[in-house]
């Protein structure tokens, strides 16, 4: 007979597993997205990524049978619809345009520090000392990453600018996605809110039909692998994880995504951030682990 304790590992073994390939996956968007950048706009590459990732998660949901989710859960998904899977995607495919992969995943990975903040605000966490020095640090950070830029012209420097606007959209997302995972499943969650997220890109869909035609094959095949690798799998595996523990330490898993992506850039795309970038994404996630070291830990932070 399996006791509570197996059930308890069983589950925590999994969310880790699934935790894993979301980190992955998402560190491969990065280098996805800058190598798209040359024949997509960031609206229209956001559109056709979402496009074929609620194609994806929609079979899915067909074949596991799930249908459509609680009322109660409908309020989140929409939310993190219009915010994660739409705002952020076109905020941080218009931020690569600018700046290259590495430098993207390190700002963007201020997000846990700004989802404790709104924790603090929507969800009654409060502001510890730990959290505010924690974002000061990351602000920092924030502000040499963007004199490093500075040096190439105002392009980059708006670049860092829509990266932490994608950052702060991500949270945004996950504080909101987190209730609605107490009604709907993973997969629940994730579709419609792929599906949402397409809708509010709409207005893209002529600048997608047009890049389309224009485009080679192998940048087509490369909003294909987004929509359903990073986003399909990715985001629905991030959802499983996110319902067996807190938004705090699932948030915590991405401080791996920015080394992924260093790496990945460096191999794939002969990218890789000068040392004064690099020395500002240290502080942004040096201050985003300060900032987690006391929020979310109380039982209603997940809520």
């Amino acid at each position: 007979m399996t006791t509570l304790s197996e059930r308890s590992t069983g589950t925590s073994r999994s969310a880790v597993a699934a935790a894993a390939v979301t980190v992955v996956l998402w560190a491969s968007a990065f280098v996805g997205i800058r190598a798209a950048a040359p024949y997509f706009s960031p609206g229209s590459l956001a559109l056709g990524r979402l496009l074929a990732g609620s194609a994806a998660l929609v079979l899915f949901l067909l074949i596991t049978r799930q249908g459509l989710p609680p009322r109660a859960a409908w309020p989140g998904i929409v939310v993190s619809g219009v915010l994660w899977f739409g705002a952020y995607m076109v905020a941080l495919n218009w931020g690569e345009q600018l700046v290259d992969a590495g430098t993207a995943a390190l700002v963007v990975n201020v997000g846990p520090a700004v989802m404790a903040v709104l924790a603090g605000v929507f969800l009654g966490e409060g502001f510890p000392p730990r959290l505010l020095a924690g974002i000061a640090v990351s602000f920092a950070g924030t502000v040499v990453v963007g004199l490093s830029m500075s040096g190439g012209g105002h392009a980059p420097l708006l670049g860092v600018l829509l990266c932490l606007a994608a950052a702060v959209t991500y949270a945004a997302g996950v504080v909101a996605q987190k209730p609605a995972l107490r009604h709907a499943t993973a997969l629940q969650a994730t579709t419609f809110g792929c599906v949402i997220g397409a809708v509010a890109c709409l207005p893209f869909a002529g600048q997608l039909v047009t890049e389309l035609a224009a485009a080679p094959p192998s940048a087509t095949l490369n909003v294909l692998y987004l929509g359903v690798f990073p986003t399909a799998i990715a985001f629905t595996t991030w959802a499983y994880a996110l319902a067996r523990t807190t938004a705090g330490r699932m948030g915590s898993t991405t401080y791996a995504v920015p080394a992924v992506v260093v790496l990945l850039s460096w191999l794939l795309l002969d990218e890789v951030p000068g040392w004064l970038t690099l020395a500002g994404g240290v502080l942004c996630l040096a201050g985003v682990a300060v900032s987690r070291g006391t929020t979310w830990r109380r039982p209603r932070a997940a809520a």
